[in-house]
């Protein structure tokens, strides 16, 4: 039997999330997650994924998946230090770093456990972390983890930051102090100013972390945001995802070699947790390598982002500020965001509500992901519902 205490806790909670306009509904996507996608039968154009480059479902990626499976079966085995690292990983962290520009890197099972892994072995309680305010949920959660002393700092502000560390070096308290942003901000698609982060970091002899899960595949020609500012050598950590722009599952961080071999023995992700499947190591690396082949597909994404955008703009939809494919439209209030969706969706447009505690309340947003995947037709008839819903809502 249910306890009465937890009983009550949840159906207040829930009801109060459902009331503010908080509460997320969860859609299963029948089939592929494509360019369109269908839900309760009914096809939609997609433009809540983040799968960038339309490799989710590419048929070169799928060919060595089902080879890897026939190969070396369906898991690992086992965590990668007993007898879980196969020739498979280790072909995909070689041609990650190949890809970052980097002496070596460590893949992982997620994005969010590369976070959670590397900041932790790191940085500990007598360390400080100065930290952007708007930085993804996983950096907030892997800078708790460690223990460290964490810094807020004000969005994309140099000054603050200038300031932070001068203060935080200076006050002799701490062994070792990082500064940590999001490459891309995923909810604005703003890019991090990492020139003037590395600049401020050399100053004050700061530890240099940037998470380019919104970056990798996307910036640089597809290499990210880091080798897109030229400074792969002067950023300590460079985290990216395998289940963006690659299209699979996993994460990495990519470094110095002596950076990559503290990981392995001192991330506990990479410790306790059973390695990524075989097919997903063969499928990401087959990725990389595409993405090293050729920049085909990342002119397309841009080509779709500047299109949906200015078609957007046009209408008279607030967009932000963004400098990547994230395209938000902004709407303000919760149930508002949430009624605009929705209407969205019945006319065709798969294009999720972001509401807090993702985003800041009242900055409720449905945050649109134009991919390499999507024709013209399709942008046009999503800018033609647009259209139409944003008038019988009177948002445009």
């Amino acid at each position: 039997m249910t306890s009465k205490v937890l009983h009550s806790f949840l159906e207040e909670n829930i009801m109060d999330l459902k009331e503010r306009g908080l509460y997320n509904e969860i859609d299963p996507v029948q089939g592929a997650n494509g360019p369109t996608i269908n839900i309760n039968g009914k096809e939609l154009i997609n433009l809540s994924s983040n799968n960038y480059l339309g490799l989710a479902t590419d048929e070169r990626l799928k060919e060595v998946a089902k080879n890897a499976v026939d190969s070396h079966g369906v898991g690992a085995g086992a965590v990668r230090t007993i007898n879980g690292t196969l020739d498979l990983h280790i072909k995909l962290e070689e041609k990650l770093a190949e890809f970052k520009g980097t002496e070596a890197v460590i893949s992982y099972q997620s994005g969010f456990n590369c976070n959670m892994a590397a900041i932790s072995a790191v940085m500990d309680k007598n360390d400080a972390i100065l930290s952007d305010e708007l930085n993804h949920a996983s950096i907030i959660d892997g800078c708790r983890l460690s223990k460290a002393k964490i810094i807020r700092v004000n969005h994309s502000d140099m000054e603050d930051l200038r300031n932070k560390a001068k203060e935080a070096v200076e006050s002799g308290q701490y062994n070792k102090v990082m500064v940590i942003t999001d490459g891309v901000f995923s909810m604005d698609g703003d890019v991090a100013k990492i020139p003037e982060i590395v600049e401020i970091a050399e100053e004050f002899d700061l530890i240099t972390y940037v998470d380019d899960a919104h970056g990798s595949g996307v910036l640089g020609k597809g290499a990210g945001t880091v080798k897109h500012f030229g400074l792969q050598d002067k950023v300590d950590f460079q985290m990216g995802t395998l289940s963006k722009a690659i299209g699979v599952i996993g994460g990495y961080v990519a470094g110095k070699a002596e950076l990559i071999d503290w990981l392995k023995v001192r991330s506990r992700p990479f410790l306790f947790s059973t390695a990524v499947s075989p097919a997903d190591a063969a499928a990401s690396t087959k990725a990389v390598d595409l993405l090293i082949e050729s920049t085909e597909l990342n002119e397309k994404l841009w080509q779709n982002s500047d299109y949906l955008k200015e078609g957007l703009k046009n209408l008279g939809f607030d967009i932000g500020n963004s400098e990547t494919p994230i395209t938000p439209c902004v709407i303000g209030d919760e149930n508002d965001t949430q009624k605009f969706s929705k209407r969205l969706n019945e006319e065709g447009v798969y294009a999720k509500s972001i509401v807090f505690p993702t985003v800041p309340r009242g900055a409720g947003r449905v945050r649109n992901m134009p991919t390499a995947a999507h024709t013209k037709e399709m942008l046009d008839k999503a800018i033609e519902i647009y259209k139409k819903v944003g008038k019988e809502m009177g948002l445009i």
